[in-house]
């Protein structure tokens, strides 16, 4: 299953890198792209519970890596205001120009 990093920056000027175990994450998140924190954390929490859906349903076990990543941007995500803006720099690899969606 092809897996991808979201580099974020936050508000105070923090980066950080947001593992995903699926390019799902292309779906929820745009590259240059600014989002409110709680939107953003609400995007990564979609993300991932749809990455872990994928990885139960391809493995048969849930994804460890994708609950901590929730939890790194819950952590991260608390030190600013809600309304505050996260910009995401970067989602690597990035998606061909012909892949539509349902990727896994």
């Amino acid at each position: 299953m092809p897996e991808a990093v979201v580099t974020v920056r936050w508000p105070d000027g923090r980066v950080e890198e947001c593992w995903s175990p699926s390019l799902v994450v292309h779906d929820h998140l745009e590259a240059g792209r600014r989002y409110p924190v709680a939107d953003f954390v609400a995007r990564c929490v979609a993300a991932m519970d749809e990455a872990d859906r994928r990885v139960r349903a391809r493995y048969g076990f849930a994804c460890t890596g994708a609950a901590a990543t929730v939890a790194s941007v819950g952590a991260s995500a608390s030190r600013h205001p809600a309304d505050a803006e996260v910009e995401v720099v970067r989602v690597h690899p990035p998606l061909p120009a012909d892949v539509g969606r349902g990727r896994t």
